[in-house]
């Protein structure tokens, strides 16, 4: 079969769904990537899995109507090229307007895959803004065309589609549950944590305040009246499409100040969490953070929040802790405890890699989604 998958970024199809086009090529069938910012290393490695990447525009920020209609009529015309078999839409506008595209094109299998609800429904300390519940309102009338016109709807967590069910509406029948898009996990050896270096915690993924980001810098502070030698690790990329971004001043000073160890985004994440003890992310939601799946693959205990998609990483006590959304001395506290509690450290992340190896074996994962593709 032709099978169309449309997403944001380059990079992202090839961090985010090359397991899933080699299990999909493998099983022989044809896959045409669409994306945005594609480079001659992006098309030369996704010829490489043997998939056909397809440039198109997205605006991935704002909501400007006519641009939006514009883009999903060029999506249309390309999808009527292909004439694929299934179309495959993933993250918030993608789905929103590949799946509508894929309508207008007559597309027999239209698969809606949302990996997260994204900024407009992630709250403050103080709940959601005016601004956030009008942007929801819309989003939700959008997002209720785009499932009437999907066969299926996957989302990662049970969370999402209770949440999302107070401004759109969707067919119960239609959804699925994934669980976390998984890794290849012969690419993510357990290893032995080394208790001989200076304590290390580890955070990894986009620097956005919702992310936890300026709440776990906050509870480094206190730690570090208490254990000056502790370090930090951020691993990560600004996002100045995103309104909650951090500033490249921001980062500067935190370099500065010797807060953190900012070696950027980098291309061996594996490396940087094999030398580390703690992976830690205090996010205010996910869908499944792919991070934190490659943190327990690795072997490490996870200390995260007791919110939609994180809770799906810990097994409080066993792996890891959840701790309270928004609560920095609670955050402290945890982080702490793993400082002076070193022999548990081995114990939880040999958890944590058993975990990973029963929920988040992308083979796993992939056979299940091929499955809802009927593949």
């Amino acid at each position: 079969m032709k099978i169309v998958m449309i997403g944001t970024t380059a990079n992202r199809v090839l961090d985010f769904r090359r397991s899933l086009i080699k299990a999909a090529i493998t099983k022989g069938h044809e896959v045409y990537a669409f994306a945005n910012n594609y480079s001659e290393e992006h098309r030369t490695s996704l010829k490489g899995l043997g998939a056909v990447p397809v440039d198109y525009t997205l605006a991935r920020s704002g909501l400007n109507i006519f641009t939006d209609i514009k883009m999903m009529f060029e999506l249309k015309s390309k999808i009527e090229t292909i004439q694929p078999d299934i179309v495959l839409s993933y993250f918030i506008k993608p789905v929103i307007y590949g799946i509508l595209a894929a309508s207008l094109a007559k597309t027999p299998a239209r698969i809606a895959m949302l990996e997260g609800l994204g900024y407009i429904y992630t709250p403050n300390k103080d709940g959601f803004s005016f601004k956030k519940r009008c942007l929801q309102i819309i989003l939700g009338i959008l997002l209720t065309l785009s499932f009437r016109c999907s066969t299926k709807i996957i989302f990662l967590n049970p969370d999402d589609p209770r949440d999302l069910a107070s401004t759109a509406k969707f067919c119960l029948k239609k959804i699925e549950i994934l669980g976390g898009i998984g890794l290849e996990l012969e690419n993510y050896p357990y290893s032995k944590p080394n208790m001989n270096k200076p304590f290390r915690f580890i955070f990894v993924g986009r620097l956005l305040t919702e992310k936890g980001f300026l709440d776990v810098i906050k509870a480094m502070s206190l730690v570090k009246e208490k254990y000056k030698n502790t370090e930090l690790v951020v691993l990560g990329e600004l996002d100045q499409d995103n309104p909650s971004s951090l500033t490249q001043e921001n980062i500067d000073d935190l370099i500065r100040q010797e807060t953190i160890i900012y070696p950027g985004q980098v291309g061996n994440v594996r490396q940087w969490l094999e030398s580390s003890h703690v992976f830690v992310l205090p996010s205010y939601r996910e869908g499944v953070p792919l991070s934190t799946q490659e943190a327990m693959a690795i072997g490490r205990p996870i200390l995260t929040t007791d919110v939609p998609g994180c809770r799906e990483t810990v097994k409080c006590g066993a792996n890891g802790f959840l701790v309270p959304a928004f609560d920095v001395a609670r955050l402290a506290e945890k982080m702490i405890w793993f400082i002076e509690h070193p022999g548990q450290i081995e114990r939880m992340g040999l958890i944590s890699r058993k975990m990973a190896e029963e929920k988040f074996d992308a083979i796993k994962i992939n056979a299940k989604i091929l499955e809802i593709m009927r593949l």
